[in-house]
């Protein structure tokens, strides 16, 4: 196997593993769109990155951390509802990302690679910062893991209860945008969010408790990567988008699946157990 595609399918599948649970919550939240908002940022990231000469992977967590820990401020003001908030912020970050990158006369960088992801080019370097973000998102997810789900059921009981809710949310918040950061060469900040929502979202229909739709979520997420380098090997497609277009495939067979059929497997485990 070449080295490149070696890369790109460990990038890959990092990614997948700890966008699995992460998409679960944003499933169960209904933080879509606040995905996105993170993601087009993460273009702006990259712009500061190469006008301050630092790392674009460092600056591209660092404006992914300040706008959503602005939306929270914002949003604790009642000022404008949620989505109106999410739609200003995404929609002029990602138009500032793109005024800024014009101002770098001095340095090429291919856009359509920032927009849709270039996975190919991953390199030993990407995938250590892979490593590393994931691995800190995922401990990081498992200490706050019942806080934040309990705050996901019931937000209201969970402070009754003393949890934290919002130091929990604004640390989930935080979660994404790291996320959001190393995965921004799999998939592109137009479509990180995508690997995220779409694996969850399909795992939800074979899962009943938490745990499981997470795992599942990883699998397949895991499953959509594989897919989708595999198509772009064989058909000379852009990787990135052909790993979305895995991932759909594998929701749409999901909601194929017969929901009697799920029911009547879950009680059969049941009866075995």
């Amino acid at each position: 196997m070449d080295a490149f595609i070696l890369r790109a399918l460990l990038g890959g599948l990092m990614v997948a593993l700890v966008a699995g649970p992460l998409g679960s919550f944003m499933v169960w939240r209904r933080m879509a769109y606040f995905g996105d908002t993170l993601a087009h940022s993460a273009l702006l990231g990259v712009a500061l990155g190469f006008l301050m000469g630092i790392s674009v992977n460092l600056s591209v967590i660092l404006v992914c951390m300040a706008l959503a820990a602005a939306l929270v401020v914002l949003q604790r003001q009642r000022r404008l509802a949620s989505d109106t908030l999410l739609g200003i912020l995404a929609h002029s970050a990602l138009s500032l990302g793109l005024v800024a990158i014009a101002f770098l006369e001095t340095v090429r960088i291919d856009l359509m690679a920032y927009l849709f992801g270039d996975i190919l080019a991953v390199s030993w370097v990407d995938l250590w910062w892979i490593l590393g973000g994931g691995a800190v998102a995922l401990l990081a997810l498992v200490g706050i893991w019942r806080p934040l789900l309990s705050a996901t059921v019931h937000e209201d009981l969970a402070r009754v209860e003393g949890v934290p809710v919002t130091a929990v949310g604004i640390a989930f918040m935080m979660l994404i945008a790291l996320v959001i950061a190393v995965a921004m060469k799999v998939v592109g900040v137009l479509l990180i969010t995508s690997l995220m929502i779409i694996p969850a979202a399909a795992a939800r229909r074979l899962s009943r408790t938490p745990e499981q739709m997470a795992a599942l979520a990883s699998l397949l997420g895991c499953l959509a990567v594989t897919a989708g380098l595999w198509g772009s090997w064989q058909w000379d497609t852009p990787a990135g988008p052909s790993i979305v277009v895995a991932a759909a495939g594998i929701f749409l067979l999901m909601l194929a699946v017969p929901v009697d059929w799920m029911r009547r497997r879950g009680e059969a485990g049941r009866a075995e157990g």
